[in-house]
């Protein structure tokens, strides 16, 4: 991930919104962010795709950056919106794509920090390398700082924003199934939320960690392909069933961005099927 890339702009036509048809779709009965500007990381695939599609959808002009400039540029033709091609661990390559979305629109209203993986070798503290748990701290969680630190100052200039990080149920819990730089690393963005929704709250800033429960996404799919056991594991866990689908975890996005959601700030916002509050899971 260490490679540099600059951004690119891609997706077609920008400025128009999705018409009724698209909202009635979406079950959006109302657009709440019209006239916002959001930038999402990880947008070409799962939570951050669908939340780039509810975004816009509830008036948003949407930024999607993404390392992969295939899935990129197609979510931003999909969005009408902006693509950047970002490598979220490489600091000129953040300061630069929340400039592009700043020179494009003209501001940076919300920034949902969403980017991150879950590879395979990361596993339990026993045998997990060093090399495998650095890379996913530098995707996971410097990839959040760096984010909040080069919007937040369009945020102040503004008087306002919303930042939405993607930690995981597991920064509340320990795993059923080790992850052990995963969940260290989601600890951290959590942290990091917290003490930075205490800290700008009076400048109109609020910052929140959005804590998905399992998500049937193709990165979690693809990890419990090639282990079913451990999939089992987890799902037994989770009182309603089930996985998300990424668009209820995208509509929780979409109220943290909007003034709704104006008095929640430094929250741990979870949205994990009640995995955080079970002691025992129903048959």
């Amino acid at each position: 991930m260490s490679e540099r890339q600059l951004p690119a702009h891609g997706g077609g036509t920008r400025g128009s919104q999705p018409d009724a048809g698209d909202l009635k779709d979406m079950g959006v009965g109302v657009q709440r962010l019209q006239g916002k500007v959001a930038v999402v990381t990880g947008a070409g695939s799962g939570i951050g795709l669908a939340s780039a599609k509810r975004l816009a959808a509830e008036g948003a002009r949407v930024v999607c950056a993404d390392i992969d400039e295939t899935a990129g540029k197609a979510a931003a033709a999909e969005v009408d919106g902006l693509f950047v091609r970002v490598d979220v661990t490489d600091e000129a390559d953040v300061q630069a794509m929340f400039a592009t979305a700043h020179g494009e629109y003209g501001s940076v209203d919300i920034a949902f920090n969403n980017a991150g993986i879950s590879p395979p070798d990361d596993d339990s503290i026993l045998t997990t390398g060093i090399d495998a748990w650095r890379r996913v701290q530098e995707v996971n969680l410097t990839s959040v700082y760096l984010c909040c630190k080069y919007a937040i100052p369009y945020m102040q200039r503004q008087g306002r924003g919303s930042i939405i990080n993607t930690a995981s149920f597991v920064a509340v819990m320990g795993a059923a199934t080790s992850q052990i730089s995963y969940t260290a690393s989601k600890g951290g963005v959590l942290a990091m939320s917290r003490e930075l929704g205490v800290q700008f709250a009076r400048e109109g800033i609020r910052v929140n960690a959005l804590c998905p429960g399992p998500v049937s996404t193709p990165l979690l799919r693809e990890l419990f392909a090639k282990d079913p056991e451990r999939a089992a594991r987890r799902l037994v866990h989770v009182p309603m069933g089930r996985f998300a689908e990424p668009s209820e975890i995208a509509a929780a996005v979409a109220f943290l961005a909007s003034d709704d959601a104006s008095f929640i700030t430094a929250s741990t916002f979870l949205v994990d099927g009640g995995i955080s509050g079970a002691y025992v899971t129903p048959l």
